[in-house]
């Protein structure tokens, strides 16, 4: 879906272009290689970041780290007290379909008992979207104003097509986003998402390092409380990053160095490996929380920016058409593919599980890209939803509520 909006005809000629003119591409540093990845951080800020598929035990110490600061920020002084129930929040990718997630969240918050959540993950525009919601209701007019105030240029600036396929790494210019992000992510935020971060909450981001073609998952707490004079810019590269569609929107190059040696990672759009998630399956929430685990609700909710299905179309039987009908759809499905593993993890963890994405009542036509009456109807919507009490599915679809 995303690809297909931002992707006209003439853009994926120039990605075909681009595939044939790999010679003719900005100069870097050598990659990271993979067997070093665990022992290097991007400005040597411990644990920074994690990798899903290995970093399990990892993640169960972070983990438990949170519940000890939790304890310590309720005044709990035993393990036997019982904790307060544990909201988590999933929010995925999208594009402009991000503006639904903002609307309900900020729907949520005018009805009066949308949760404090101890968890907040983002995907792509759901990576833009977190910062605000971690923080809480406070920023839900920040959180609106990213939705409902923006058009395509705020975004993104187009390149000559075939310029751009021939010598640059994307199609347009990001550094409108960028600049969008840096106004957001000001010192107050950075201080606000350190001070939830004391007391045992999380915002995690998902990035892909397109070296290694794996997911990144990015403590963004631990980045903000690290006192590290880049940390504010750390995390704008961190939040641009998840949101890189890769060949539309350049990607970010971090450098990090190991045993003297200088190296750049190229991290793209956390979409491109998952359009969601909440914690990887190798997390075992359980053995993370040891005797906690009978001591606490815990509740997920899971946003999807974006319907159950790529919308209906009269494929012409062009190439391109083909092409870009196909990938939008084989997007779509993975995004659908993501709330049944989540499902299934909460299952395993005893985690209630609730998934919300737009319905087909929603009949606005998209314009293009970042259209803003589109994003408004869409917010609006959102809104209307949470403000009434979104219904929640405790399934995903086909498994039946």
């Amino acid at each position: 879906m995303v690809v297909r909006r931002l992707l006209g005809s003439q853009y994926l000629v120039a990605l075909v272009l681009l595939t044939l003119a790999g010679c003719a591409s900005p100069p870097r540093l050598p990659a990271l290689p993979l067997a070093l990845a665990s022992e290097t951080n991007p400005f040597d800020i411990p644990n920074a970041r994690y990798y899903p598929d290995t970093d399990g035990k990892r993640l169960e110490a972070l983990g438990r780290t949170a519940i000890e600061k939790e304890r310590r920020a309720i005044g709990a002084k035993t393990s036997s007290h019982v904790l307060p129930p544990a909201n988590f929040l999933a929010i995925s990718g999208g594009g402009d379909n991000g503006a639904f997630g903002a609307g309900l969240l900020c729907g949520w918050s005018k009805r009066g008992n949308r949760p404090n959540f101890k968890l907040v993950t983002g995907v792509s525009t759901g990576a833009l979207s977190a910062p605000f919601v971690f923080i809480g209701p406070e920023y839900d007019f920040a959180l609106s104003q990213v939705y409902t105030t923006i058009e395509a240029s705020d975004v993104f600036e187009p390149r000559k097509v075939l310029v751009a396929a021939v010598s640059a790494d994307a199609l347009t210019d990001s550094a409108p986003l960028r600049n969008m992000i840096s106004r957001f992510v000001d010192r107050q935020m950075m201080t606000r998402i350190a001070q939830e971060y004391d007391k045992g909450r999380l915002l995690l981001i998902m990035t892909t390092n397109l070296d290694q073609g794996r997911p990144v998952i990015w403590d963004i707490g631990a980045i903000a409380s690290s006192g590290h004079p880049k940390a504010r810019e750390f995390i704008v590269d961190i939040l641009l990053a998840s949101a890189a569609i890769p060949g539309v929107f350049p990607p970010v190059m971090l450098d990090v160095s190991h045993g003297g040696m200088n190296y750049q990672e190229m991290h793209v759009d956390g979409g491109t490996t998952a359009q969601a998630f909440l914690y990887p399956p190798t997390f075992n929430l359980n053995r993370a929380a040891g005797r906690d685990r009978v001591l606490r609700e815990r509740v997920a909710y899971i946003i999807r920016n974006g319907r159950l299905f790529r919308e209906e179309s009269d494929v012409q039987r062009q190439t391109l058409s083909v092409a870009t009908q196909a990938a939008s759809a084989m997007i779509a499905a993975n995004g659908t593919n993501d709330t049944f593993r989540i499902y299934l993890t909460t299952k395993r963890d005893g985690v209630g599980y609730n998934l919300a994405y737009i319905g087909d009542d929603f009949t606005e036509p998209y314009k293009g890209p970042f259209d803003r009456a589109y994003m408004n109807k869409l917010f609006d919507y959102g809104f209307g939803l949470g403000l009434k009490g979104y219904p929640w599915h405790k399934a995903p679809p086909g498994f039946g509520d």
